[in-house]
């Protein structure tokens, strides 16, 4: 009973804490992710005030957060825009791995590490976080701005490409067969395809089903979809989050207004909980020995990733700064990359590989939202100057 009365005092603590920093960040103008994976940092085990917080209950909620932001990302399309924008972002999710897999999987095979280690890391410098860019584009208000399709676009081509390079390492690092790889990735592209099919064919449907007068019956229909089809992907080794954002492009019209109403405040809260968790993950006495490193990794693949969106944002007719709206938005590494670096460190191949990632992923995790939410003041201050 006082561990249970200990743990509600901790998280009361923490939620106080939350709400303080996001005070603050409202004052000051600019986005709370960095101020919350900060507070993480100084909270979570070797932090200034470590709290013993229900690691299982924290870690629930945080996942809980990145499938309702993604979710929340996907009421704003419907199954005809992501089939179309998927359909001319080819190219630019072409450009996007060309452009962000090569500097972690050369600085890799530079620093000596095996082969596998440096393919895990170029994995890490590839993938942009869906949740960290789903918060700073709901919390700016650009999600109808017009380079939001572009970005939207890269994100699930990264995620379905995902669904290949998780399962082919997996078997890599655990020595299956070749036939098994295939047959991991086969089931997860078919899976994806099917949910994206009936998204796209019995969207509406699917809405007419949850169209009920009470809010509660909504409210618990959409979120356990929301949830039972995030399971069902997570099984099979896809992301849940592109499962969550699949069933929010289902759901449309006023079934939509109503839901993006009801889980605002529960995503805002959960999608806190994630950035909080995320910091708490991190060992802050790991971090000085591979910073360096970590800085100069995220400086090279945060101009690429600017360059990423801002020809892809470019190629789909936007002005210049829409472009590097999109690039800059594109900048945060988050959940996947921590992933993909954990499957490498529970192998052993390479010790410093857990270490450099997580430096990496807090960097870019705190310089993307403040590189994103100062970007439209720069370009005018640039612009204004050179005319």
């Amino acid at each position: 009973m006082d561990d249970i009365a200990l743990i509600f005092i901790e998280l009361g603590i923490a939620i106080i804490g939350l709400a303080i920093l996001a005070h603050l960040a409202g004052r000051w103008g600019f986005s709370a992710i960095p101020l919350y994976l900060l507070a993480g940092l100084a909270f979570g085990n070797g932090g200034i005030l470590p709290l013993q917080f229900s690691e299982d209950f924290v870690h629930v909620g945080a996942e809980i957060g990145v499938l309702l932001l993604l979710f929340m990302l996907g009421l704003e399309y419907s199954g005809g825009e992501l089939g179309a924008n998927l359909r001319s972002g080819l190219p630019a999710g072409l450009v996007d791995f060309l452009l962000n897999f090569p500097p972690g999987l050369l600085l890799g095979w530079w620093l000596g590490w095996p082969p596998l280690a440096a393919v895990l890391l170029g994995g890490v410098t590839y993938i942009s976080s869906s949740g960290v860019i789903a918060k700073v584009l709901s919390e700016l208000g650009r999600m109808n701005k017009p380079e939001t399709p572009s970005i939207i676009s890269i994100l699930v081509l990264e995620d379905l490409a995902m669904a290949v390079y998780l399962p082919l390492v997996a078997v890599l690092l655990i020595g299956q067969s070749a036939l098994q790889a295939a047959v991991s990735i086969l089931v997860a592209l078919v899976t994806v395809g099917l949910i994206l099919f009936i998204a796209v064919r019995y969207g509406k449907r699917l809405s007419a089903l949850f169209s009920h007068q009470s809010d509660e019956v909504i409210l618990f229909a959409v979120f356990g979809l929301v949830l039972l089809v995030a399971g069902i992907t997570q099984r099979i080794q896809i992301s849940a989050a592109i499962g969550a954002f699949l069933v929010g492009i289902a759901v449309s019209d006023s079934v939509a207004e109503r839901t993006h109403k009801l889980l605002g405040p529960v995503r805002d809260l959960f999608a806190a909980i994630f950035f909080l968790f995320f910091g708490l993950q991190i060992d802050p006495a790991s971090l000085p020995p591979v910073l360096l490193l970590a800085v100069g990794l995220g400086l090279v693949t945060a101009l690429t990733k600017v360059l990423t969106g801002w020809w892809a944002a470019r190629r789909a007719k936007t002005d210049s700064l829409a472009a590097f709206r999109a690039g800059t938005a594109l900048v945060a590494r988050g959940e996947f990359s921590i992933v993909i670096a954990g499957l490498g460190a529970g192998a052993g191949i390479e010790p410093q590989l857990g270490a450099l990632s997580a430096a990496y992923v807090l960097f870019l995790a705190i310089l993307g939202p403040i590189l994103a939410r100062f970007v439209e003041p720069l370009f005018r201050t640039i612009t204004k100057s050179s005319s």
